[in-house]
């Protein structure tokens, strides 16, 4: 897991939007974020404790309060509106996948209430699934028991040096952060198994489920065959009326019933044509006699008139061309005149006059009629009309002998109908019978629903012994089973158990190493403790002085007591293997000079691969400034404002004129 920012807005004493970006680098872990007593360290610890845990957080300075006084007593009191927030960015590997969260916890005081709300992003997206899960997804992210190892304060982790208060962090640790409580649940489990393993007297409600079947099977079966019987009696039935229906309608047919019946629509039909051939031949009349068809009696005389009216047309063209022709030559004649020698003006001269000449001739053309313009246009259109006319005189002849057969067709269909007294007996039995067809037919079906109904229920109680004998079987082989997964769970428990143990001793001795190491990095004085144990069943720890004997922990400094603190936490992070950032606040506090050099040398730097450092000015002083610089990727100093009673994060570290920037 890694932290990249923490963003607090309007939180404890820290007013307006403060943000932290905790993002470490390369070989260089340690974040360092300076402050004096009172500026809000503490409050930044309790900060990331609250938005990942809410009400469970372990906030030091909750106290005995109710969580929704504590969320009023967090706002800033300068706030308006009385409201605060806490954001978390940190990303860490789900599933061999790297995933990026962030965590917005908001709340709002409104009269006496406070209303809290959680939003959990994803890659940027928000989750809704996982907000509303939040406490129990992030159990699997980071479980509560196992952030408090990494998350602590430097100042109460003293109280880990007494055997008694270390056991139950030793053994929540060991459970949880090396897995031995996993082990614990499987047993507890098999436990619940074994439990739950009843051999009942299923076996006697099984055979009489199969014997009510059985019963069921053997009435349905009565039923079924009798529906089945009555099916058959009643097709035979509508068989032979549909026979009868079939002669009757023969025997209609053939006195002529189909024409009696369709009289009405024959004569309807009648009626319609006589009115239609009426009105074709009043259309064609007025086309014949009114309109311009008994032109086409004058075609040749029609077209004469048209090829004189041409002629008369162009004569007039040419008349008007002479004038313009006359007058062009004589423009041409006396521009040659100066410009061509005799011989060739007398050929243009000769040339000119004949086309004139040619042209008086058809201008000299009689005008007989001397046709107007618009005259000439009607005669123009008039072949196009004419031939308009002709194809729509046809069409209505065409018409007017299809009707003329339509009513001869008719009258002689007409003339077939039987009359309504010779033929009434035959539509009165033709009646009678299809009715009855029509009850048999519904009869018949009333009775296949039911014969269906009967088939259906014995397929449906079929599967149903089926299923009776195949749960029956079943129940026998989960008698048997049961009585395997007892002696099974049996078995595997005790294995689990044993395992168990054999696990608890190896983690412990692993963590004795790790634990004695890390303290004797960080001890100052050579030769005070020769071994570390750890009670596999108290989880208690003990000290070994170099005589062999135990040494009580009464006997170590404050300094020693709290170095054994720490290198107990070192020890159990080693072990877990676990890549959590570690959080520490006021983390040399009761330690003199050189036990603060270990600790700034030796173990800040390899405490986790991202650090985070709330120090007061006289913890971490120039020098040891000096000493924990080339592990340092970020510095803030936290400034507090006493007129205000409000912090602000600055860049860098110090409080003097001098500051030191990462």
């Amino acid at each position: 897991m890694l932290l990249h920012e923490i963003t607090l807005e309007n939180f404890g004493a820290y007013k307006g939007k403060q943000v932290l970006t905790l993002s470490p680098k390369p070989g260089r872990p340690i974040i360092l974020i300076g402050g004096l007593n009172g500026c809000g360290k503490t409050t930044l610890l309790d900060a990331i404790q609250l938005v990942l845990y809410g009400s469970r957080a372990r906030c030091s300075s909750r106290g005995t309060r109710s969580y929704e006084v504590f969320l009023r007593d967090s706002v800033n009191r300068q706030a308006s509106p009385k409201q605060a927030s806490v954001k978390l960015w940190f990303s860490t590997t789900v599933e061999g996948e790297q995933r990026h969260y962030r965590i917005e916890r908001f709340w709002r005081v409104n009269g006496k209430s406070v209303r809290e709300s959680l939003m959990v992003f994803v890659n940027g997206e928000h989750d809704k699934a996982i907000s509303e899960a939040w406490a129990d997804y992030v159990e699997d992210l980071l479980p509560l028991e196992v952030a408090s190892l990494f998350f602590f304060d430097g100042e109460k982790i003293e109280s880990l040096a007494d055997p008694e208060r270390a056991a139950p962090v030793i053994e929540s640790a060991v459970q949880s952060l090396l897995g031995v409580n996993t082990v614990e649940q499987l047993r507890t489990d098999l436990l619940a198994l074994q439990r739950r393993q009843k051999v009942s007297d299923e076996d006697k409600a099984a055979l009489d489920l199969i014997t009510s079947i059985e019963t069921q099977l053997e009435e349905n079966e009565v039923a079924r065959a009798d529906a089945h019987q009555r099916v058959a009696s009643a097709k035979a039935t509508l068989l032979h009326a549909r026979k009868d229906l079939k002669d009757i309608e023969a025997t209609f047919a053939k006195e002529g019933g189909d024409l009696f019946r369709r009289r009405a629509e024959l004569q309807a039909q009648k009626d319609h044509a006589e009115k239609r051939l009426v009105s074709v031949n009043e259309t064609l009349s007025n086309v014949t006699a009114a309109g311009p068809l008994p032109l086409l009696l004058l075609k040749p005389q029609l077209d004469a008139l048209q090829a004189q009216v041409a002629r008369e047309e162009e004569a007039a063209r040419e008349e008007q061309i002479l004038d313009a022709l006359q007058d062009r030559d004589k423009e041409i004649i006396s521009l040659l005149s100066d410009k061509v020698a005799p011989g060739p003006l007398e050929q243009v001269i000769r040339f000119l006059d004949e086309d004139r000449q040619k042209r008086v001739a058809s201008a000299d053309t009689p005008r007989v009629i001397q046709m107007s313009v618009t005259g000439i246009q009607q005669l123009h259109s008039l072949d196009q009309v004419l031939d308009s006319e002709w194809h729509r005189a046809q069409e209505l002849l065409t018409e007017a002998s299809d009707l003329r057969d339509q009513l001869d067709s008719l009258d002689r269909q007409l003339a077939g109908v039987p009359a309504e007294d010779a033929i009434a007996d035959l539509v009165e039995q033709q009646d009678n019978t299809r009715r009855r067809v029509h009850e048999l037919e519904r009869d018949l079906h009333a009775l296949e629903e039911v014969h269906g109904a009967r088939v259906r229920e014995q397929e449906n109680l079929m599967a149903a012994r089926e299923r009776a004998y195949a749960k029956r079987a079943n129940d026998l082989a989960k008698i048997e089973h049961r009585s395997r997964v007892m002696s099974y769970s049996d078995r595997a428990r005790n294995t689990l158990e044993k395992f168990g143990d054999l696990l608890l001793r190896r983690h412990i001795s692993r963590l004795e190493v790790a634990v004695l190491d890390s303290f004797m990095r960080l001890m100052r004085k050579e030769g005070l403790i020769e071994d570390l144990r750890i009670d596999t069943n108290k989880f208690t720890l003990t000290l070994v002085g170099v005589d062999g004997e135990e040494l009580d922990p009464a006997r170590l400094s404050a300094g020693e007591r709290q170095l054994l603190a720490v290198s107990l936490l070192w020890g159990l992070a080693r072990v877990a293997g676990s890549r959590l950032p570690s959080v520490i606040d006021t983390p040399l506090g009761r330690l003199d000079s050189r036990h603060r050099q270990n600790l700034v040398e030796r173990y800040f730097p390899q405490a986790s691969h991202q650090v985070l450092l709330l120090s007061t000015d006289e913890e971490i002083d120039d020098e040891l400034l000096n000493r924990l610089i080339p592990a340092i990727a970020q510095t803030y100093t936290l400034v507090h404002d006493d007129s205000t009673f409000t912090t602000m994060i600055e860049r860098g570290y110090g409080w003097g004129s001098t500051k030191y920037v990462a």
